[in-house]
């Protein structure tokens, strides 16, 4: 989710340090998009989620290496990257129907899902509304409620401007290298500035959850701490281990010393994370 120049510009200057050779891709017709995804790998489906201004590149080293355990389908949302964009405002629930939607074209009943940055929210979203298609859910660097942005953030998204966006060359160019419409960047800023001014208060739906969700975040990134705390209690965490209970469905791992842009670059840390969760392991105590 985080749309900040600082945010994405790191991305998209470290994509070609952190991405192996893509697989080869394709389009299917999505609520009136061309919506663009690649498929690599095999085992267990698993759909991935970019953040916002990026696209399947600029996630960088994670896909192949979910791939090596996984059969991925990595997508490109709605004007990101490869897909086209559509007369509709960018919103969370409607990204979240256009991933429901997408697995319904390829035949993914049910899948593992992975999402960072906006991404991570529109996975929420996808396990809110459509809970039967989610069978885990990872979601790195996002938030539940717009309550739980860091102070410095929120006194951002006023100041932010298309100009902004439009101004920095190495948004508009990594834009016109994949898009359908290599003149759309402006309106996509323009969409995205919308995002971050929509209602966002999901805690009802957050408690009413029985996916299983393992949140990951920076412990300096873009949600607070307390807010990422907040969500694990949400979702049955936060209580002691030892004691004869078993643990909840969900997890929490903070990185540390790792900002928001810094997340999704540790490929290895997060390998190590998120497999056990999706394999349904836990580390064993002593009284085990």
């Amino acid at each position: 989710m985080i749309r900040t120049a600082l945010m994405a510009a790191a991305l998209l200057v470290a994509a070609p340090a952190l991405a192996e050779a893509q697989p080869a891709g394709d389009r299917v017709e999505v609520n009136g998009m061309q919506m663009y995804y690649e498929v690599s790998g095999t085992g267990a489906p698993l759909v991935v989620l970019h953040g916002a201004y990026m696209n399947i590149p600029s996630m960088g080293a994670i896909i192949p290496r979910l791939a090596e355990t996984h059969k991925v389908y990595a997508i490109e949302f709605q004007g990101h990257g490869r897909t086209t964009d559509i007369d509709r405002p960018i919103t969370y629930p409607a990204l979240a129907d256009d991933v429901a939607a997408f697995m319904d074209k390829v035949g993914l009943k049910q899948a593992d899902v992975f999402g960072y940055s906006m991404g991570a929210a529109v996975g929420l979203q996808l396990a809110i509304r459509h809970p039967e298609k989610v069978n885990k859910l990872v979601m790195a660097s996002a938030a539940y409620d717009a309550q739980g942005w860091q102070p410095e953030f929120t006194a951002f998204i006023p100041q932010m401007t298309v100009e902004m966006f439009v101004g920095m060359p190495v948004f508009a160019e990594a834009y016109r290298k994949l898009a359908a419409n290599p003149d759309g960047f402006p309106e996509l800023v323009r969409k995205l500035i919308a995002l971050e001014h929509e209602p966002m208060a999901w805690g009802a739906d957050v408690k009413a959850l029985r996916t299983p969700v393992l949140i990951i975040t920076g412990d300096a990134d873009v949600a607070t701490l307390e807010h990422s705390v907040a969500l694990f209690r949400l979702l049955g965490g936060g209580g002691m281990g030892d004691m004869g209970k078993p643990l909840p469905a969900s997890r929490l791992a903070v990185l540390p010393a790792t900002s928001h842009t810094a997340v999704i670059g540790q490929t290895e840390l997060l390998a190590a994370i998120i497999e056990p969760f999706l394999k349904g392991e836990t580390p064993k105590g002593m009284f085990e």
